[in-house]
C-alpha cells in the first residue's frame, strides 16, 4: 500500500470515528428527550419528505440512470425507484412509526419476591445503530424513523447506486430532527461511496451497539466476518410454499401466485413451490399456465417436470437459490415430512407457508418449520413489518438471537432489570 493510500484510509477511518463519537453523544440526548419529541420530529421528517417529491424523484432519477447504464437486473432498478407513490408511501410510514406506542421506560414482568423487592424489566434503547444496507433508498428514511422511536442514534451507510437518493432523503431526516429542537448528529450518513467506509465502520466497537446489515448474502456475511460489534443479521430470503394434500386447491393456487408475482424483488417472495404428490398434477395444469402467461419461468425435479411441458430440471443450486426474479423452483414431495425436510435442507430460515385444511398437519408444520415466520394459508409475501402491525421494519432478522423476524421499534430495544426495594437487606 502506498503512503498517500495510507494517508487516506487513515483520514476515512478519523471521519468516521468522529461521526460515530457525535452519534454517541446524540444518542444520550435522543434518548432522553422522551416519546413526545421524538415522535414530533418523525411528523417533521414526514412532511419534510411529503413536500420534497420533486426534488426526491429529480435526485433519484440520477441513480436509476446509472443503474440502467451498468445493466443492473430489473429486479435491483426497482427496488432504487422512488416513484411519487413510493415516496408517499414512505413519508406515511414514518407516520406511522411515529403514531406507535413509546416503548422507552415501559416496565414489563414486574413481581414481587418473598424478600418484598419488586423486580421487573424496563426498556431501554439500544444506543447507536450502524446500518448497511443496498439498493433501496427507502432504508434510508425507515431506518432512521425506527432508531428514532426507539430511543437510538444512527449511523447509516447506503448503497452507492442509491448515493443521490440517499444523501437527497438523509438531509431531510436532519432538518426534521432540527425542527423538533433535537441533535442532528442522531441521524447521519456516511456520505463517502469508498468501500472502504464499510471497514471503518465496522471497527467502531467502542461507539458502537449494534450493526445492522441489509444487503446479499456477501454482504452479511463480511459483515459477520470484519467486526467485533454484534450484528443483527438480515439473510437471504428462500422462501416455500408447500401444498398439502389436504389443500383446498383453489385457496393454494392464489396463495401461491400471490407469494410469487406480489413482486419478485423483495425478500419475502416464495422461490421454491413444494407439491404433494397427490395434488401435483391437478394444480401444476392450472398453476403452471398462469405462471406461464406471467412470464415466470419453472425449474423443477423429475416428477414436476414430467407433469408441465417445457420445464427446465431443477438443479442443487436452484434449490438453495434467491432468485429475487421470475424464476420459480418446483418439487414434488411424498408427504409433509419431506417437505419439511427439503425446507430444513435447503432453506434460509426466512419465512415458509403451509396450505392445507388438515388441523394436525399444520401443526407439525409450524412446530416443526425452524423459520423466523412460518405461514398457515397465506403467502409468504406477507412477511413484512407494515403488515404485521410494526410500521416501517429495519429488516427481517434470521437470527435467534435477541430479534427474529421482521424488526420494527421493539426489536431495536432492550431491557434492564429495574429493583424496587424498601430498605432491605441481605445481612443479618
Amino acid at each position: 500500500m502506498s503512503e498517500s493510500a495510507t494517508e487516506t484510509d487513515q483520514d476515512l477511518i478519523a471521519a468516521v470515528t468522529a461521526q460515530a463519537r457525535a452519534a454517541r453523544n446524540a444518542a444520550t440526548v435522543i434518548a432522553r428527550a422522551g416519546g413526545r419529541a421524538r415522535q414530533a420530529a418523525l411528523l417533521a421528517i414526514a412532511d419534510a419528505i411529503d413536500a420534497s417529491t420533486d426534488d426526491l424523484v429529480a435526485c433519484n432519477r440520477q441513480d436509476v440512470e446509472a443503474a440502467r447504464a451498468r445493466d443492473l437486473a430489473p429486479a435491483l432498478v426497482d427496488r432504487l425507484e422512488l416513484t411519487p407513490a413510493r415516496i408517499a408511501s414512505m413519508a406515511e410510514g414514518v407516520r406511522q412509526v411515529a403514531q406507535l406506542d413509546d416503548p422507552i421506560g415501559e416496565i414489563s414482568a414486574l413481581r414481587e419476591q418473598p424478600s418484598g423487592l419488586r423486580i421487573g424489566q424496563m426498556r431501554v434503547p439500544l444506543g447507536v445503530i450502524g446500518i448497511i444496507y443496498e439498493s433501496r433508498p427507502n432504508v434510508t428514511a425507515d431506518a432512521a424513523a425506527l432508531c428514532l422511536k426507539a430511543g437510538n442514534a444512527t449511523l447509516l451507510r447506503g448503497g452507492s447506486e442509491a448515493h443521490h437518493s440517499n444523501q437527497a432523503i438523509g438531509a431531510l431526516v436532519r432538518a426534521g430532527l432540527e425542527t423538533a429542537g433535537l441533535p442532528s448528529d442522531a441521524v447521519q450518513l456516511i456520505e463517502t461511496t469508498d468501500r472502504a467506509a464499510v471497514g471503518a465502520l465496522l471497527a467502531q466497537d467502542e461507539l458502537v451497539d449494534v450493526i445492522i446489515p441489509r444487503g446479499g448474502k456477501g454482504l452479511i456475511e463480511r459483515v459477520a466476518r470484519d467486526t467485533r460489534i454484534p450484528v443483527l443479521k438480515h439473510l437471504d430470503g428462500v422462501c416455500h410454499v408447500y401444498v398439502d394434500a389436504d389443500a383446498d386447491l383453489e385457496m393454494a393456487e392464489r396463495v401461491a401466485f400471490d407469494a410469487k408475482t406480489y413482486r419478485y424483488g423483495i425478500c419475502g417472495a416464495m422461490e421454491t413451490l413444494l407439491l404433494h404428490k397427490s395434488i401435483a398434477a391437478d394444480l401444476l395444469h392450472t398453476l403452471g399456465a398462469r405462471f406461464a402467461e406471467h412470464g415466470v419461468a419453472l425449474r423443477g425435479c423429475a416428477r414436476s417436470c414430467a407433469l408441465v411441458p417445457g420445464m427446465v430440471a431443477a438443479t442443487d443450486a436452484d434449490w438453495a437459490e434467491e432468485f429475487l426474479s421470475a424464476v420459480l423452483a418446483v418439487r414434488v414431495v411424498d408427504d409433509i415430512n419431506e417437505a419439511i425436510e427439503h425446507i430444513g435442507q435447503w432453506g434460509s430460515q426466512h419465512t415458509d407457508a403451509i396450505v392445507s385444511n388438515n388441523h394436525k398437519k399444520i401443526e407439525q408444520f409450524v412446530r416443526e418449520v425452524d423459520s423466523a415466520s412460518v405461514m398457515v394459508n397465506a403467502p409468504t409475501c406477507f412477511a413484512d413489518g407494515f403488515e404485521y402491525g410494526l410500521g416501517a421494519e429495519i429488516g427481517i432478522s434470521t437470527g435467534k438471537l435477541h430479534a427474529r423476524g421482521p424488526v420494527g421499534v421493539v426489536g431495536l430495544t432492550t431491557q434492564k432489570y429495574v429493583v424496587y426495594g424498601d430498605g432491605q437487606t441481605r445481612g443479618a
